[in-house]
């Protein structure tokens, strides 16, 4: 009897002993399409990779502002080892001391220039982009050819992109548009870069004044002029994907993330891409990159299982995964040569442009400074007050710069 009770307490402390050494990883991500997404990549990648090493990886997304929940979760000691860290958002964080600097951790050779920079402040890495977006002019074929005007191309400067719209609006007339504008400077500022404007100066200001942003923002805003260009809502939609979907518009300037929308809500519409147009005076093109990273929780107790988990998520394995499945552009440079970019698929051509875009011209991060997303707002109702009649682009321009004053000045 006694000898059955002391081989029933050697395997209870062996089990016990087998469960401590089993180590689990959490991540904190989005949740909508996410999980589903995050979960695959688990199972077919992360899960395999691990098996010998006693790590098991747990997604629980953040709901509503994911912002607000990380940085509840990070206050309060309860944040994932592993999370995304939001390329608009990165400097609150730094400034937090919870992201683990990765410089001599994760090494950032294999990944695109400019989305290490986006993620690197004062020569600090603190994540590693899991993928990424920039801009592409995405056009109607059928438009185009009906009204016989030549294609969107990348050798457009915004001479002859704006020529192009208002040639199509001329040939089809009142029902048809050249380009759907929304009100945001997510649409507007890469014509801005182009011209030189940098969204901070060295004392980390914003100058709504600037001649190389007020030039941009008139530009943007006369395509307008005549109808050529109209806003989403007077068409019954909420971004400019959804008005090239009612093949009543010839463009639209969005991200990769159009192919997807198309595909479910327009399959008969035939699409091309192109890239930003080029500012005349230098020739340049300017884009947006928006970005998403991983970063690691520099209060993790488990930082070795925490790496691991990082590496195999941006794996070369898993970036052609979700490259092939047209979930989002993967990070690494390597992949300009990707057979996929190869394909002529509407698809494919427009992943191909959309990862260009991220070295070609001037590209910067989608971001807000420390002040968040406040930040935006004079931008984007002096772009609403304009393109809908309310104010001329001067008057619009000095009060946005008096908002943007008084906000950088709290």
């Amino acid at each position: 009897m006694r000898t059955k009770m002391m081989l029933g307490l050697l395997l209870l402390a062996a089990g016990a002993s087998q469960a401590a050494a089993q180590t689990t990883v959490k991540i904190n991500g989005y949740g909508g399409q996410d999980p589903a997404i995050v979960g695959d990549l688990i199972n077919r990648f992360v899960k395999p990779a691990l098996a010998k090493d006693k790590i098991t990886v747990t997604y629980e997304p953040l709901q509503g502002d994911y912002n607000q929940s990380l940085t509840t979760l990070l206050a309060a000691g309860n944040a994932g080892d592993v999370f995304y860290v939001p390329g608009e958002t990165v400097d609150g964080y730094v400034a937090t001391g919870k992201l683990l600097p990765l410089n001599g951790v994760v090494s950032s050779t294999p990944y695109i220039k400019s989305l290490n920079t986006a993620f690197t402040r004062g020569g600090k890495l603190y994540a590693i982009a899991k993928d990424f977006n920039t801009l592409s002019v995405v056009y109607n074929k059928d438009l185009f050819d009906e009204a016989k005007v030549a294609y969107p191309n990348d050798s457009d400067t915004w001479t002859s992109f704006q020529t192009k719209l208002t040639n199509v609006k001329k040939a089809l007339g009142s029902d048809y548009y050249g380009i759907c504008l929304v009100a945001d400077y997510a649409r507007m500022g890469q014509f801005a870069f182009a011209a030189g404007w940098k969204p901070f100066d060295s004392k980390g200001k914003t100058n709504l004044l600037d001649p190389a942003f007020v030039t941009a923002f008139n530009y943007f805003t006369g395509l307008s002029k005549d109808k050529v260009g109209i806003q989403p809502t007077e068409l019954s939609q909420n971004w400019s994907g959804g008005c090239l979907g009612t093949g009543k518009v010839a463009t639209a300037i969005e991200g990769n993330w159009i192919v997807g929308f198309l595909k479910d809500n327009a399959p008969n519409l035939k699409y091309g891409t192109a890239m930003i147009p080029k500012y005349d005076k230098n020739s340049q093109r300017g884009n947006f990159l928006y970005t998403v990273g991983w970063a690691i929780n520099a209060g993790t107790k488990n930082k070795a299982a925490a790496v691991k988990v990082l590496n195999i998520l941006t794996s070369p394995q898993v970036q052609q995964y979700v490259l092939e499945q047209g979930l989002a552009i993967p990070s690494r440079s390597s992949l300009q040569s990707n057979a996929f970019f190869k394909k002529t698929t509407p698809g494919a051509v427009n992943s191909k442009v959309v990862f260009e875009g991220a070295s070609a011209g001037t590209v910067l991060p989608y971001f807000f400074g420390n002040k968040g997303p406040d930040w935006l707002k004079p931008m984007n109702t002096a772009l609403a007050a304009v393109l809908s009649g309310q104010k001329s682009s001067a008057d619009a321009l000095k009060t946005a710069q008096q908002e943007m004053n008084t906000l950088q000045s709290r």
